[in-house]
């Protein structure tokens, strides 16, 4: 398949990136390059690509595609919150504008990277595809939205599919160290502390990055009557944990680390627990890979391999909100988060 990958220059994207590659699937990306040098270690090739923010994409950029995955948005929370109307232009109306010129420009399908963030209060039972959306902050109503609007492009000649990923851990040449198990495990390595900010007490679905990415090509591959208008918890339901077993997790592989708690910290409110079956029962040839356990084993090597830092874990490098304040502060963003200084031409290198 010839494939759009928005936000192949992020997190998750650089190891999707290579994942649908390696497949045999033709790849181009598309970014705006918020965190293009947010980099640990050699850096994968990106290949061909748009640099290109997704409130300016046209119809033309998306035309001879046969599918597009879509993973850009202002992620996570922490940055939603920052400015929730600028949240809801990007992650909402951006991205239904996105699939609906991708649907006049003839791309029969489109892979939403949702979030099992909308589910949002969700309390300690199992929840599967059906349950109640109860979001609690922008990032999450907004992947309501976009699901809702999605639905109502689905037509015999453009297929949408939903995936609500679990919080993502895992390493990326591109590091994320605001996600729960990346955070604690960075805290552990560089401070032998394993620092909880909230009781400890919150359930989290938790997914691996490359078993994020394994799931859409799954989802890309899969017979369309499989998938079409179909929303998908991704992850593993034996991969939910509280927060502090994570700690307990990462406290037992990081030498002379202990669990510590914010002064304060009480129980968070994004709390909740999802049932991943249907995903690996319609799609058999998802197979994840990982647990977290092995996934913090993988962080604690890379941190090892590469000198990871005190200064690394307090940077701005690998924390999203803190990254987007620097290139403000900077003035190369300005607040509605549109290049000033642009360190790439927003032109095609495909």
């Amino acid at each position: 398949m010839r494939i759009l990958l928005t936000g192949h220059s992020g997190y998750i994207g650089t190891v999707m990136r290579q994942v649908l590659r390696d497949a045999g699937h033709t790849v181009v990306g598309l970014d705006t390059g918020y965190f293009q040098d947010c980099t640990i270690g050699p850096d994968t090739p990106v290949g061909p690509s748009l640099h290109l923010d997704i409130r300016d994409a046209r119809q033309a950029d998306l035309r001879g595609y046969d599918a597009v995955v879509h993973l850009a948005a202002l992620c996570n929370d922490a940055l939603g919150n920052m400015n929730p109307e600028l949240t809801y232009e990007i992650n909402h109306r951006a991205s239904v504008r996105l699939a609906a010129l991708a649907k006049a420009a003839g791309v029969a399908r489109f892979v939403f990277a949702s979030s099992c963030s909308l589910y949002g209060m969700g309390g300690d039972g199992l929840l599967a595809e059906d349950a109640k959306f109860n979001p609690i902050t922008p990032y999450g109503v907004a992947k309501v939205l976009v699901e809702r609007d999605l639905q109502g492009l689905a037509d015999d000649n453009f297929s949408p599919t939903y995936l609500r990923s679990a919080t993502a851990y895992g390493f990326s040449p591109r590091l994320r160290e605001d996600v729960v198990v990346n955070n604690l495990t960075g805290s552990a390595f560089a401070t032998r502390k394993v620092h909880i900010q909230s009781d400890g007490t919150p359930w989290r679905p938790l997914v691996h990055a490359r078993d994020f990415s394994l799931a859409f090509r799954a989802a890309l591959e899969a017979p369309r009557e499989l998938v079409h208008n179909e929303a998908f918890n991704v992850g593993r339901t034996t991969e939910n944990y509280r927060v502090r077993e994570v700690a307990e997790m990462v406290e037992a592989a990081v030498p002379g680390s202990v669990v510590t708690y914010a002064e304060g910290g009480g129980p968070d409110p994004r709390c909740y627990r999802v049932d991943c079956s249907k995903l690996e029962s319609t799609l058999p040839a998802y197979k994840p890979q990982w647990t977290v356990a092995k996934g913090i084993a993988e962080l604690v090597a890379a941190f090892d391999r590469h000198g990871f830092t005190v200064d690394d874990f307090n940077g701005e490098r690998y924390f999203r909100i803190r990254r987007i304040q620097k290139l403000q502060h900077d003035e190369m963003l300005n607040e509605s988060m549109r290049w000033v200084a642009a360190p790439v031409a927003a032109t095609a290198t495909a």
